[in-house]
C-alpha cells in the first residue's frame, strides 16, 4: 500500500494510506444522454510571462486532456469557465484555443465540441452599452462559426454591467440568436461560479430570472438546442426543467446533485454540461455506459463515490474551483507540472489539497496511486511539509 503524510486543518499531519484505483467499464454503447465536458486548459510552466498578465498555455497538455476526454465517449465543451474565461484566459488566447481544438476534433472520429461564445473582449464601464454587448457576441459568433464550431452561449458580465430591465436581456438575447448558424446552447452561470454575474436576468429573484430566461427560450426554441444552468439548486433546475419548450434540453451544470439530475424522474432528465466531468471523467464514462444500459443501480454505484469529491472542489468560493479540476489531471500524470494559467494553482490552500486527495482516492479516482503520491509529495515539498 502507498502512504503519504497529508495535513490536516488542525495543523497537524496524517499518515494517509491509498487505495486501489477503480476500473470503470469503458463506454461500449453510445449513451442515451448528451453529455460534455466542460475542460480545463494547463498553464505553460517554461513560458517568459508574467502569469497574472499573460495566459502561457501548455498546449500539447491542454489538447491531449481534450482526446482523451473524447475517447471516453464524453464531449468537450471548449473555453468555458473551467477554461478560465474571465480568470486568466482572455479573448486573444481564447482563440487560439477553440482553432486548435476544433482542429484536433475533426481528427477524431465523432468528436463532439461546443465552444464559448461570450463578451470577455469588452471590458464593462459606465459607457459600454447593449450594442456594444451584441457586437461583442456578434465577434465570437462569427468566429466560432467560422471555423464550423456550435455555439454555448455564454452569460455576459458587460450585459450584467449595462442592462436595465429584464428588456435589456431579452433584446440582446432575441439579435445574438437571429444570427446564430445552428441552435446554441444558453449558459445561464450564477453568481456562486461569477460573482459579476449577480441578478443576471434582471433580476435577483432567481424565480423571476427564470421566467425572463424562459420566455426567451419559448420565442426562440428553434434556435435554442438547450440551456445550460449552474446554479447549484437541484429544486429550482427540475422545476425549470419541466417547463422548457419542446425539443429544448436542459444541460445540468450542478456539480453538487448531477448524478441524480442526470437519471432523472418519470417526468425527465437533464443531459450534462459539466466541469467535474473533466476531473472524474472515466467515471463519468462508465455510468453513462450503465444507464445507457438500463442499469441505474450500477450508474449510481460509480457515480455516488464522486458526489463528495465534487462538494470539495466547487466549495465556496466556488470560482476557485478551476484549482481542483487542474490538481486532479496533474494527480493522474495528463500533465507534469501544477502550473495554471494565472497562476491560479495558488488559489486553494493546501489543506484542501490534501483533502482532496483523499475524497480522490475514496472514489478510485487515482488511477496510479503510487504516481499520485509521488505528485503530491512534490507540492507539499514546495509548501515545507516533508
Amino acid at each position: 500500500m502507498t502512504r503519504i503524510r497529508l495535513p490536516r486543518a488542525d495543523g497537524t499531519l496524517e499518515d494517509y494510506r491509498l487505495g486501489e484505483p477503480r476500473t470503470s467499464p469503458k463506454a461500449e454503447v453510445p449513451f442515451n444522454r448528451v453529455a460534455y465536458a466542460a475542460a480545463h486548459v494547463a498553464g505553460d510552466p517554461l513560458a517568459d510571462a508574467d502569469p497574472s498578465l499573460d495566459a502561457a498555455i501548455d498546449w500539447n497538455a491542454t489538447i491531449a486532456y481534450r482526446e482523451y476526454l473524447w475517447s471516453l465517449g464524453l464531449g468537450v465543451a471548449e473555453a468555458m469557465d473551467t477554461a478560465q474565461r474571465g480568470m486568466g484566459l482572455d479573448w486573444e488566447a481564447t482563440q487560439q484555443l477553440i482553432r486548435r481544438s476544433l482542429a484536433a476534433a475533426s481528427a477524431c472520429d465523432g468528436a463532439l465540441i461546443a465552444c464559448g461564445c461570450g463578451t470577455d473582449q469588452l471590458e464593462p464601464g459606465p459607457d459600454v452599452t447593449t450594442d456594444d454587448v451584441v457586437r461583442a457576441y456578434e465577434e465570437q459568433l462569427e468566429f466560432i462559426e467560422s471555423l464550423g464550431g456550435r455555439i454555448v452561449l455564454m452569460a455576459s458580465r458587460a450585459l450584467a454591467a449595462c442592462a436595465k430591465s429584464p428588456d435589456d436581456y431579452t433584446r440582446v438575447y432575441e439579435r445574438v440568436l437571429a444570427q446564430a448558424a445552428r441552435p446554441v446552447i444558453i449558459h445561464w452561470l450564477g453568481e456562486m461560479f461569477d460573482p459579476a454575474l449577480a441578478g443576471y436576468w434582471g433580476h435577483d429573484d432567481p424565480e423571476l430570472a427564470m421566467n425572463v430566461c424562459l420566455s426567451i427560450l419559448e420565442s426562440h426554441a428553434t434556435r435554442v438546442d438547450g440551456v445550460k444552468i449552474s446554479l447549484l439548486d437541484k429544486d429550482r433546475e427540475i422545476a425549470m426543467r419541466r417547463r422548457l419548450p419542446e425539443g429544448v434540453r436542459m444541460y445540468t451544470g450542478d456539480d453538487f446533485n448531477f448524478a441524480e439530475l442526470i437519471a432523472g424522474d418519470d417526468e425527465g432528465h437533464s443531459d450534462a454540461l459539466l466541469g467535474i466531468f473533466d476531473a472524474i471523467a472515466p467515471a463519468a464514462s462508465g455510468a453513462l455506459a450503465a444507464l445507457a444500459r438500463g442499469d441505474t443501480d450500477v450508474f449510481h454505484d460509480i457515480l455516488g463515490p464522486t458526489v463528495p469529491l465534487s462538494r470539495h472542489i466547487f466549495q465556496a468560493p466556488t470560482r476557485f474551483y478551476k484549482t481542483g479540476i487542474v490538481f486532479m489531471a496533474y494527480l493522474n500524470g495528463h500533465q507534469d507540472h501544477f502550473v495554471m494559467v494565472g497562476g491560479q494553482q495558488s488559489a486553494r490552500s493546501l489543506v484542501h489539497l490534501a483533502e482532496l486527495v483523499r475524497l480522490a482516492d475514496r472514489a478510485g479516482l487515482l488511477v496510479d496511486p503510487e504516481d499520485a503520491a509521488r505528485r503530491m509529495r512534490a507540492v507539499l515539498a514546495i509548501h515545507g511539509v516533508e
